[in-house]
């Protein structure tokens, strides 16, 4: 070993010890330190920096892997929840717009319905409107020749009173 490569080694602990490097501060007081004592396991061995990494990355991979694996699986579920709401969603609008169309079609019977309604309506007024003109007509002649019959009848004065209660 070189002079240098002291501040570079680092020992391996129990499980529940973290390898530290000596360049921590903790390598010059670390065996006055009775906690340290109680922990230090006596088959220390040289840390090797390419097992150690290939052992992490090793379960780092397979940490990430389920961790991509979780994120894989709720992503999976969001995208099946995400289309079945956007299939309820399109059930809902295709009721909607079944809904609407059957209004429509009601709407427009109701609307023809009325449309009949007011031409019969208005056929009738317009009969009851010539009606009236009609008897507009025969009043008139009629008191015209009421007029007449007055002048030239002998009893004026029961035509008056016949013309009165027509007038009534």
């Amino acid at each position: 070993m070189q002079p240098g490569e002291d501040n570079e080694l680092r020992h391996i602990f129990p499980s529940n010890l973290i390898a530290f490097p000596t360049h921590f501060g903790m390598a010059s007081n670390r065996f006055s330190d009775p906690l340290f004592q109680l922990h230090i396991n006596p088959n220390v061995h040289e840390f090797n920096p390419q097992i150690t990494c290939l052992s992490n990355n090793t379960t780092s991979d397979e940490a990430d892997e389920q961790h991509f694996s979780i994120i894989d699986e709720r992503k999976q579920r969001r995208k099946i929840s995400n289309r079945e709401s956007a299939r309820r969603s399109r059930m809902r609008k295709q009721k909607h717009l079944d809904e609407l169309w059957s209004q429509v079609i009601w709407l427009r019977n109701e609307n023809n319905q009325l449309v009949d309604k007011l031409n019969h309506m208005t056929e009738d007024h317009e009969r009851v409107v010539h009606e009236n003109e009609q008897l507009k007509e025969e009043t008139s002649e009629l008191r015209q020749m009421i007029a007449n019959m007055q002048l030239n009848s002998p009893y004026p004065s029961m035509i008056r009173e016949f013309q009165d209660i027509l007038c009534k």
